[in-house]
């Protein structure tokens, strides 16, 4: 699809700042659970959203750049409501599992089933351990401190780590690790020094480094965002992209390039091949770009900034790198725009419908460039065979009042050593735990 050289001209660089707590009223979207929807159907706002809403959008789909203003709709995060629950479908029940974090993020696992959790703002790692199950940790540490905005965490080598691996925003370093381990045996040891920090933009990303390991243990996946909405100068350099590194942090190459900002990063667990959450550029209208979710192609080239979703030209770039408007990959499964897709990770367990089994759950911060709110949930996102399938479903909803005042944004997600699903947010300073049974838990809609 190619954009009329006339519409771009006639609406390029149109941006409308409105600063306000609270979107642009709507006439509630009565959910839709169950067909799917498609085109403008598929775009709607958090009044659309509920458990097993189930949206696909293609390149078919999206309108010219600038075809609405560009808009600043800030999230003016309030306290949950009395009573006030996240949704969740049918057979699964939602609790909270731990309270009064400080800026919790990125969440990973341990193999004893501890939960390792970034408080980034307040630059450490702090532990959570459910030892008798019951959903409720007895045991909270703080397991590091000191570091510099930490994300991304994981344990290496796979099986019986002996590390965790922690990503700063301008380095990533390690802890000797004995399984059980509340606090770090000692000082952390850089790996990987010279990232190119901070990045800082006005939605709050970029600043962000998400650290995985291959399945065999033998590559180190690093993401770094972009420094700018859509800028291409030397500040960019070394940035937008996925790097690969020896676990020693030796032989860094890039991975993958014009990949804006990959917040979170996840190995599929039978096929080992890399997948990335992916936060798309801004100013272009309500419904462009759409974030997305990919398995990541070695040496591929995503756009950024010059083009998008294959051979689009962003209009604040015309005519530049026409070489590379063919390379551009088209990503797997697109989200509606602006949803801010972050943490993300495959279902691997075995408590969960066989539906789930080595599909991906993704974590929606929700948007603050959006006339009308959406994200602000936790998708489904159906894997078969290896491949996604090109839908998204509603999977935890419900954290934005009728009004639109929000009261929970979902950063990342992770599989509970039980095959339950915890979710950290950072707008309730809380983790979420999702289990599922069949016969006693109703569900919420």
């Amino acid at each position: 699809m190619r954009f009329p050289a006339l519409a771009r001209a006639v609406v390029l660089g149109a941006i409308v700042v409105a600063a306000c707590s609270n979107p642009k009223k709507a006439p509630p979207q009565a959910p839709v659970v169950g067909r799917l929807l498609t085109g403008s159907e598929a775009m709607g706002d958090y009044t659309s959203d509920a458990p097993g809403v189930r949206r696909k959008l293609t390149i078919a789909d999206l309108p010219p750049p600038n075809a609405t203003p560009s808009v600043t709709v800030r999230a003016s995060v309030k306290s949950r409501p009395e009573g006030a629950m996240p949704r969740v479908p049918a057979g699964f029940s939602v609790s909270l599992f731990a309270q009064k974090l400080e800026n919790p993020r990125m969440v990973r696992v341990a193999p004893n089933g501890d939960l390792f959790v970034a408080e980034s703002s307040a630059n450490r790692i702090h532990v959570l351990r459910d030892a008798n199950g019951d959903g409720k940790p007895e045991m909270s540490e703080v397991y590091a401190e000191g570091l510099n905005k930490p994300f991304g965490i994981a344990f290496y080598p796979p099986g019986i780590p002996k590390w965790v691996y922690v990503a700063n925003t301008d380095s990533v370093v390690r802890f000797a690790y004995t399984e059980g381990n509340l606090k770090a045996a000692g000082p952390p040891e850089v790996v990987l020094a010279n990232l190119s920090p901070g990045g800082q933009l006005t939605g709050g990303g970029h600043w962000t480094r998400d650290v995985v390991f291959s399945n065999d243990g033998k590559q180190m996946f690093v993401s770094i965002g972009s420094k700018s909405n859509a800028d291409d100068d030397e500040a960019e350099n070394d940035r937008a992209r996925i790097f690969v590194v020896d676990p020693d942090g030796k032989n860094q190459r890039p991975y993958a390039t014009g990949v804006r900002n990959a917040v979170g990063i996840a190995v599929h667990p039978d096929t080992g091949e890399l997948w990335a959450s992916v936060n798309e550029r801004d100013e272009l209208g309500d419904h462009l770009v759409p974030d997305y979710v990919t398995h990541v192609t070695e040496n591929g080239f995503y756009g950024w900034p010059w083009f998008y979703l294959g051979n689009h030209q962003d209009p604040r770039h015309a005519g530049k790198h026409p070489e590379l408007a063919q390379k551009v990959i088209v990503p797997d499964v697109l989200l509606q725009s602006h949803s801010a897709s972050l943490g993300m990770t495959f279902y691997s367990g075995s408590k969960f419908p066989a539906e789930y089994k080595s599909s991906i759950f993704a974590a929606e911060h929700g948007s603050w460039n959006r006339s009308l709110r959406t994200g602000y949930k936790v998708v489904f996102i159906p894997v078969k065979d290896g491949r996604a399938v090109g839908e998204y479903v509603d999977f935890m909803t419900g954290m934005v009042t009728p009004e639109g005042d929000v009261w929970g944004r979902p950063v990342a997600v992770a599989q509970g050593k039980d095959g339950s699903l915890f979710v950290t947010d950072d707008g309730g300073e809380c983790v979420w735990r999702v289990a599922y049974d069949a016969a006693g838990a109703p569900g919420t809609r």
